[in-house]
C-alpha cells in the first residue's frame, strides 16, 4: 500500500515550480532545490562526480622500459611541425636557464631551492607545448595563441596544483639551505666556488645536498608526470590528476625511471653551453611529454573532442 507522506505533499508544488523555472536540455544543467533553498540536485555536480569516480578506476597502459625514447622520437616529430611555437617556447626555457645561473653567481646556498622553482614553472610553461601536440594530434593547425590560452579553461585547477607544488619547492628550499648551514660556517668565496663545494673533503655535503634534491625532485616528477597534462586534456580535479599521475608510476616503474632519468640527462646536456641546449631540447620535452601522458592513459572520445 502506497503512503503520501505529509512532507512530499506539501513540498511537491514547490518542486514542480522549481523544475517549471529551470529549462532542461541537452546543453543547460538541472539545479532542483528545496523549500528551503538546499540543492538537491545538480546535474554538474553529478557527473563531476561520476568522471572522477570513471577516472580514478580506469585502467592505466602498461608499457615497456624502452617506451620513453619513442615519446623523444615523437617529440621531434611535433617539433618539426611547430617550429615557430618551439623556438617562441625555447627561448622562455633559455631564460629561465640564465636566471638560474644569475642565481648560482650571486647566491650558491639557493640553487638547489631555485631549481626546485626550474621544476615546477617548466611544466606550467609545457601547457602550451601540450596544447600543441593536441593540436597536431587531432589534424588542426596548431596556433601560437591557443598555446598561450592553454590554461584558462583549467586555471582554478591548475592553480590548486601549482599551490601544492610550490608548497614542496618551499620544503625543498628550507631542507637545502640546513643542508648547507650545517656543512660550511661561511659561504665560499665566488671565485672558483664550484670546485670549492665539489671538494673531496666536502663529500658529506655532496651527498646530502643532491639526496636531498633527488628526494624532492622524485616526489615532484610523480606527481606531476602526467597530471598537467591530464588537467588540461579532461575535465578533473587536481587531486584525482595527481593520484593518477602516481598511478602512472606505480604501474610503469621502468619506464617512468627511464622517462625521468632521460629527462634530467638532457636537461643538464642543455645547460652546456650558455643553456643553448634548452631552445631546442626544452620544446621537445614538452612535446615528448605530452606522447608519454597519451601512451600511458588511455584517450577518451571526450578528451578528444574538447579543443
Amino acid at each position: 500500500m502506497r503512503r503520501d507522506w505529509p512532507f512530499a505533499t506539501a513540498t511537491e508544488p514547490f518542486m514542480q515550480e522549481q523544475r517549471a523555472e529551470t529549462p532542461t536540455t541537452n546543453q543547460e544543467a538541472v539545479v532542483l532545490k528545496d523549500e528551503h533553498g538546499v540543492i538537491i540536485r545538480d546535474d554538474d555536480a553529478t557527473e563531476a562526480a561520476q568522471i572522477t569516480r570513471s577516472t580514478l578506476g580506469m585502467r592505466l597502459n602498461t608499457l615497456p622500459m624502452t617506451a620513453p625514447f619513442g615519446w623523444w622520437l615523437a617529440g621531434w616529430r611535433d617539433l618539426f611541425k611547430s617550429p615557430g611555437i618551439a623556438l617562441f617556447f625555447g627561448l622562455c626555457f633559455f631564460t629561465m636557464g640564465h636566471i638560474l645561473l644569475r642565481a648560482f653567481e650571486s647566491a650558491t646556498e639557493y640553487v638547489l631551492a631555485l631549481s626546485a622553482g626550474f621544476l615546477l614553472m617548466g611544466p606550467f610553461l609545457c601547457l602550451g607545448l601540450y596544447r600543441t601536440s593536441k593540436s597536431i594530434e587531432e589534424n588542426k593547425r596548431p596556433l601560437l595563441s591557443q598555446a598561450l590560452d592553454a590554461w584558462l579553461p583549467s586555471a582554478g585547477t591548475l592553480t590548486l596544483f601549482a599551490t601544492v607544488l610550490l608548497i614542496l619547492e618551499m620544503l625543498w628550499a628550507r631542507a637545502a639551505l640546513i643542508v648547507f648551514a650545517l656543512s660550511f660556517d661561511v659561504v665560499p668565496e665566488e671565485n672558483n666556488i664550484l670546485a670549492q663545494l665539489l671538494n673531496p673533503q666536502n663529500l658529506d655535503f655532496v651527498v646530502a645536498y643532491f639526496s636531498v634534491g633527488a628526494i624532492f625532485a622524485g616526489i615532484i616528477f610523480m606527481a606531476s608526470v602526467v597530471a598537467i597534462p591530464m588537467i588540461m586534456d579532461r575535465k578533473v580535479d587536481a587531486i584525482t590528476a595527481v593520484l593518477t599521475s602516481l598511478r602512472a608510476c606505480l604501474t610503469n616503474p621502468l619506464a617512468m625511471f627511464v622517462w625521468g632519468a632521460t629527462i634530467s640527462a638532457t636537461i643538464a646536456l642543455s645547460m652546456l653551453p650558455y643553456f643553448l641546449g634548452l631552445i631546442v631540447m626544452g620544446p621537445v620535452m614538452g612535446y615528448a611529454t605530452w606522447h608519454a601522458y597519451r601512451a600511458i592513459v588511455p584517450a577518451t572520445t571526450e578528451s578528444i573532442s574538447r579543443g
